[in-house]
This record gives C-alpha cells, structure tokens and sequence, in this order.
C-alpha cells in the first residue's frame, strides 16, 4: 500500500525535534513553537532551560509531544556537578529529554575520565526522573579520532544518544559525521542531527547516514515539504 503525503508527514515530524535556541527568543515565539508542535505532532520542542516550564504548561494535554531541553549549552565548559544540577531542575519543571553539551576542551586535553563523569552525571539524573539524555559533541571542533572517542565515552556513560552539533558552533550536522558517529556506536544508541537541517532532502539524507532523530528550527517547512506544499513555510526559529 502506497504512503499517503499526510502518513509520510506524521512519519517526518514524529523524528523532529522542533527547535528555538536563540538568546534572544521571546515568550511569543515559544509559544508558536509549542502551538506548530501541537499541530504537526512533532516529536518534541528543544527550548532553553528558562521556557521549560512554559512549555510543558502549554504541551500538558498533548503527551506525545516532548519537552526537550539544553543543559550546559552551548559550551559544555561547565564545573563538574552543575550539569546535573541544571539537568534536575529541568525535568523537575517538566523536560522530558535532555541534550547535554559535553566538557569539549576536557576531552582535547585527554581527560576522558572527566568527561565520562560529566556525562555520567547527568545520565543519571535524567534517567532517575523518567528521560532520556543527548549527548552534544559539537563535531565541528573535532577530529575523527576525537569524534569516535566521544561516542564511546557516551556509550559508556549510559547516554541514550549522541547529537552533533549545538548549532552555534563552527559547523553543523554532515552526512560523514553521522555515518561515523553511527558506525561507532552501533544500532544501540540514538544518532541526533542538528545544526543546519532545513530541508526534506537534508533529513533524508542524514537518516539514510543513520540518524535516528533531527533537531531543526525549519520543522514546518520540513513537514510541509513532505505533504508536497512546495518550499513549506519559513522556519520560525533559529538553529
């Protein structure tokens, strides 16, 4: 049986997470993320730890749709603990998914137990309150070797995904990362594309290098485009 546009829609967006991370995003525009994610039934809003509440308040009868959240964004430098710290006052105020900047100069300097007691941290946070924590590597500052040893050391923290980018640094999701970081470590753990996805063809082409979820401000143009309206609309946000 052929997929429908529409069945092809719901399949698309069930894989975005609808993203608005800019500094200086406004009560108004969060609340447009959260009603264009009510309506196409994307998989989650990703939104600064500030508008958490707000959103799990707007998204309360509509459980499908996910808060997801930053927590150490978009540096990752942190001290070790306040990542947790943060992360628990997130899910307490409602984020169901946390995306975790990881300590990325810890890792260029060889202090790989560091790093895994970061990230360890907050898996363990994240998971004694029912979500599910990303782990941000920002690819663009890395190098393969540097890539494939924070996958493992993600894997190894318990981590449910690896994503690529913040969106704010020097680059954003490829086609190469991904299917590295996917051969790294394995069909166990989720892949998360983000930064600079902002067309059907894009996410296509990252799920088929292994992705397994999107993180993108131009969701509704994205969903759009799968439903065959042209170029969709402008994407409300910025990633």
């Amino acid at each position: 049986m052929t997929e429908t546009p529409e069945q092809r829609a719901r399949d698309v967006a069930y894989l975005i997470d609808h993203t608005l991370l800019k500094p200086d995003a406004t009560r108004e525009q969060i609340e447009r993320l959260c009603a264009e994610a009510r309506r196409y039934r994307f998989k989650s809003v990703c939104v600064n730890p500030t508008w958490v509440p707000l959103c799990a308040s707007l998204l309360a009868d509509t459980p499908d749709v996910l808060v997801c959240t930053v927590i150490g964004f978009p540096l990752g430098a942190n001290i070790l603990g306040a990542k947790a710290f943060e992360a628990q006052l997130a899910i307490s105020a409602g984020a169901r998914e946390v995306d975790m900047v990881m300590n990325i100069g810890a890792l260029k300097s060889g202090e790989r137990d560091l790093v895994e007691r970061d990230i360890r941290a907050v898996v363990e946070v994240a998971h004694a309150g029912g979500a599910q924590c990303k782990v941000i590597l920002e690819t663009g500052l890395l190098s393969v070797d540097e890539i494939e040893a924070a996958c493992r050391i993600a894997q190894a923290a318990g981590a449910d995904f690896v994503k690529t980018s913040t969106g704010f640094g020097p680059g954003g999701a490829t086609i190469e990362h991904i299917a590295l970081m996917r051969r790294t470590v394995g069909p166990q753990m989720g892949v998360k594309a983000s930064g600079g996805v902002r067309t059907l063809e894009d996410m296509q082409a990252l799920l088929a290098a292994g992705a397994t979820r999107i993180g993108a401000s131009a969701g509704v143009r994205i969903v759009e485009q799968a439903l065959g309206q042209a170029d969709g609309a402008e994407p409300s946000a910025g990633y």
